[in-house]
């Protein structure tokens, strides 16, 4: 393959990626509103197009044209870097996200035959990668709230540190115990050896299931994406907004598209490393494109969050704190202990 070939490859690829990705995430808000509509027996958004179709758009460009307030007495190149901080983190994450196996191979005039992959690339340390682009991500949040000048955003800001500081601790460990039993932190690798049937998945897969660490997991990315009962850093009933208080148009919305691509992210996570990825439940469903199964059960973990969200109440901070570190932490230690031991006798 040649350098040409292989550029078209790359951006091809990013470009799907990132199309995918954006759309997903605009209409995630629409559906957001449309199933808590469902669940409070209210309609939703039904103004604009068929039943609201179009209503992201209409806020895109709401938001687009709206004027950039920056305060007075904010540090501006920290407060208009601190959005894309937030973002750019949550959007490269998909580069070692795979949707599916195998290889798809497109003729392209004057090229000739162009080999696309279903992901970006494959590192083999696809889990640590994610791991500290979330941890970059946080920054944007904090700097975000400091430099606005406001003690509303700060106090948001400073919520969000001890949070992350909480929180992606426990996050990250809940997979150590899939990695134990994988033995790779590459994603396709982690993904392929689910293969077979959902009794191979690690969320149910002897020596011992990973469905306690799916559980946590589920908590942590919850608290992790700043989602109710976790949204401490906002707490529109104590900090107006809280971090991004005083933020508008794109800069206000780059923050909320780096709230659902980091949802996105963690859905894909959770699907790969505890639920087979793009593997069918029973082999005989293999005739279905693995993208599908794949995408169902990202859908699953988005349901998840519209979920909670409508039932929950917002927690406390001692108890946001209490939670995270007193009952989060000793069960995912645990967790890596019991598999250590049953992932040994059972290999040996």
């Amino acid at each position: 393959m040649n350098v040409v070939t292989q550029l078209v490859v790359i951006l091809g690829t990013i470009g799907v990626v990132m199309v995918t990705v954006l759309l997903h995430v605009a209409y995630l808000t629409y559906f957001e509103r449309k199933v808590l509509g469902w669940m409070q027996d209210r309609m939703g958004p039904m103004e604009v197009g068929y039943h609201g179709l179009l209503q992201p758009i209409a806020d895109g460009l709401k938001l687009f044209m709206k004027e950039d307030i920056i305060p007075s007495g904010a540090n501006k190149i920290i407060f208009s870097l601190a959005p894309i901080l937030s973002l750019i983190p949550a959007l490269i994450g998909f580069a070692v996200i795979p949707w599916g196996d195998g290889q798809l191979t497109i003729p392209l005039p004057w090229i000739g035959d162009v080999t696309f992959r279903p992901f970006v690339t494959d590192l083999n340390i696809g889990i640590l990668y994610l791991l500290a682009l979330s941890s970059v991500g946080a920054y944007g949040i904090l700097l975000g709230g400091w430099a606005s000048n406001s003690k509303y955003s700060l106090l948001g800001g400073l919520r969000s540190a001890a949070q992350v500081i909480s929180y992606e601790l426990a996050l990250g460990m809940s997979l150590v115990g899939v990695l134990l039993l994988a033995g790779s932190l590459s994603l396709v690798k982690i993904a392929q050896a689910q293969a077979g049937g959902f009794w191979h998945w690690y969320a149910f897969a002897l020596p011992f299931p990973q469905i306690v660490a799916l559980a946590l997991y589920g908590i942590a990315a919850v608290a992790e994406t700043n989602r109710l009962p976790f949204d401490l850093p906002e707490a529109e009933s104590e900090l107006v907004a809280g971090f991004f208080t005083e933020y508008s148009g794109m800069r206000f919305a780059f923050f909320f598209l780096a709230e659902y691509a980091n949802m996105i992210l963690v859905s894909c996570i959770a699907a790969i490393v505890f639920l087979g990825g793009w593997h069918a439940p029973f082999p005989f469903l293999d005739f279905v494109p693995g993208i599908v199964w794949f995408l169902l059960k990202v859908y699953v973990f988005l349901f998840f969050f519209y979920w909670i969200r409508a039932t929950l109440p917002r927690l406390r901070y001692d108890q946001l704190m209490t939670f995270g570190w007193k009952v989060m932490i000793p069960l995912v230690l645990a967790n890596i202990l019991v598999t250590s031991v049953a992932a040994y006798f059972w290999m040996n």
